[in-house]
Order: C-alpha cells, then structure tokens, then sequence
C-alpha cells in the first residue's frame, strides 16, 4: 500500500490547523503559505475532511477550518480514510468487494487480513495531538 499525495496532504493540513487552533478558524490560504500545498489542492481536501467530519468549516471574514473534534480525537486513520479512501492493502479485502472466489482455498488471506489489521491498529492509535507534539511512537521490529 502506498500512501498518495493526497493522504500525505492531507496529514500536513490538519496537523497545522490544529497547531493553530487557538486563533480560531484557519484560513487555507494561511495553512498553504505554511504548508507550502497549493489553496486550490487544499479547498478540495478540505472539501472530503470537512464531509468525512474530520474538519468543521466556518463562514464570514474571519472563516476557515477548524477540528471537528478534540486532537485527542481524531487519528491519522480518520484522515487517511477521508483522503485515501480504502486501506485494504488488497482489492478482496476492501469493503464491498464482495466474495473472492478463491477465498475458502487461499493460502494468503489470512497474512492479507492480519496486515490490514495491524495498519489499522497503527494509524488508528496516532492522534493529531500526538503529531502536534511529535509523540509518534514508532513499533519495533521482532
């Protein structure tokens, strides 16, 4: 699996916008001149992270996004699969694929599916506070 510029984007966007939380409301065309990711990329990330409810937007002169919930909250994971989409590592094991046929007699599915998992496991127990504060623990080998 690998991770598109829209989910690496993404992850830049909301991590600012939570570094700047405490002057409200962030207005992409700030978060950009910081990030260095074009406002035009950043409207359409916004757009998903703001459907996904991973960001709340707010109209008026002193407008932007804002965190849709605490940074504790949110995880990586949310706004991976708001940007991303599937994370299967596989196309059988994404969500409404349906049944493989060689499902009953594949000798890989069950390594597929622990893989999945343990991805899951990981971006989902990173919050966006834990990137503010650069607390990303890194798993160790064997």
């Amino acid at each position: 699996m690998k991770i598109s510029t829209k989910g690496r984007y993404a992850l830049r966007m909301v991590i600012d916008i939570a570094e700047h939380a405490g002057e409200g409301p962030v207005a992409l065309r700030e978060s950009a001149q910081r990030t260095g990711i074009s406002v035009k990329y950043m409207e359409q990330l916004a757009g998903q992270l703001t459907r996904y409810g991973v960001l709340r937007s707010t109209r008026g002169a002193h407008g932007g996004y804002s965190l849709s919930r605490p940074a504790t909250e949110v995880t990586a994971g949310d706004i991976l699969r708001a940007s991303e989409g599937s994370m299967a590592t596989v196309a059988c094991l994404e969500e409404g694929a349906g049944i493989c046929p060689m499902r009953g007699e594949c000798e890989t599915v069950d390594f597929w599916t622990g893989l999945d998992r343990t991805i899951e496991s990981y971006v989902d127990s990173v919050s966006v506070d834990d990137m503010v504060r650069k607390q990303v623990r890194v798993p160790q080998a064997g």
